[in-house]
């Protein structure tokens, strides 16, 4: 074969190769998930910081001056309402008692025979067998022993009183902590310091800080009828994160705003069986604040931030056409967030596929996870 025979026929292979190739097609729209939003009502809620407080503190202290005798609880136990908790010495005010007591006797005695004498006189008066004066004398004296009889009986009753309070009792039922005094110790009626401290903790209050600005801008929205009142239901979270199994209910606010913190106190009450609760821990508290009943939840894959820090979202429009909207949120509920402006019910948001979105771009889109 000659020469350039060979040389054509590569080439004209080639040319029948070029001449023959398919061309690639052109690619179409880009596909995105999207989720049609709706409106639904959406309870919004607060996480709120708060501390643990007893329902009822006595701090126990003694009413008479004496010795401890003995120590009649377990420190730490539960007690009861009107348990013995301390034996104070009460031989002195058993004396004193009795004491009384005698005085009393002798007193009334004293009476009877004034009252006899009175009587006696009043009958020889008839037959001026004794004067005017030495009857008046008579019924004087008979008085005043009735006055000491009443003066005596108070005494008594004030000695039977001190000797009742030489046994300590406890006032409220609760968990008792440790005792200040041992067996032995000289405790006084003007002392400052507690023998001991009863606490209810079942149920058990949580007073909670809230905004005055927070809870006023509150009021206003559901003064305007933008929003529902919430349950006065509550959710405690422990300091370790977990949920505690027990719902708790909203028992009421302060009506004056701490001056130093700008801050309202609301105080609820959550039930304590197990004694999980403690006086004086740390928790958060979810707090439902109000319903918006015509709320937009959107997925938060949907919604970004720009340079400025404004929220945006990317919106499936008119023949499929990208829209971007700035768009204004509440708060997070969940994955989603609660939209207040921006977006609307019936609105396509793209939440699969934003990176191949641009806005006035046409894209194909599908329901969000159905790839």
């Amino acid at each position: 074969m000659p020469l350039r025979n060979s040389i054509a026929l590569p080439a004209a292979l080639l040319l029948v190769g070029c001449g023959g190739a398919k061309q690639m097609p052109a690619k179409g729209p880009a596909e995105v998930g999207v989720v049609t939003l709706r409106t639904e009502p959406v309870t919004m809620t607060s996480e709120l910081t708060g501390r643990t407080t007893a329902t009822a503190v006595a701090e126990i202290r003694p009413q008479v001056d004496g010795i401890i005798k003995a120590r009649l609880f377990q420190e730490g136990s539960y007690v009861r309402a009107g348990q013995p908790l301390y034996q104070i010495d009460p031989r002195l005010y058993t004396a004193a008692r009795n004491q009384a007591a005698a005085q009393l006797a002798s007193a009334q005695a004293s009476v009877i025979t004034a009252n006899a004498k009175v009587e006696r006189y009043r009958q020889l008066g008839t037959a001026d067998a004794v004067s005017k004066q030495e009857i008046d004398d008579a019924v004087a004296t008979a008085r005043a022993g009735q006055a000491s009889v009443r003066q005596y009986a108070a005494t008594l009753d004030t000695a039977k009183v001190n000797l009742g309070f030489t046994r300590v009792y406890a006032p409220i039922s609760g968990r008792i902590g440790r005792s200040s005094v041992t067996q032995g110790a000289l405790v006084g009626a003007a002392q400052t310091t507690a023998l001991a401290t009863i606490q209810q903790l079942d149920p058990i209050y949580v007073d909670i800080q809230q905004s005055s600005d927070a809870l006023l801008a509150l009021r206003e929205s559901l003064a305007k009828g933008d929003m529902l009142p919430a349950s006065t239901s509550v959710q405690l979270i422990l300091g370790n994160g977990r949920t505690y199994a027990q719902t708790g209910t909203i028992e009421f606010g302060e009506v004056t705003v701490d001056e130093s913190s700008g801050m309202v106190t609301l105080r609820a009450r959550f039930p304590n069986p197990n004694n999980v609760l403690l006086p004086g821990m740390f928790v958060r508290v979810k707090a439902p604040q109000a319903v918006v009943q015509n709320g937009i939840l959107a997925p938060q894959a949907g919604i970004t931030r720009d340079a400025k820090g404004n929220a945006t979202a990317l919106v499936v429009g008119k023949d499929n056409k990208v829209e971007q909207r700035t768009v204004t949120v509440a708060q997070a509920i969940g994955d989603k967030w609660l939209v207040t402006g921006g977006l609307k019910a019936g609105d396509r948001l793209i939440v699969e596929g934003t990176d191949k979105a641009r806005a006035g771009t046409q894209v194909k889109p599908v329901a969000a996870g159905s790839n």
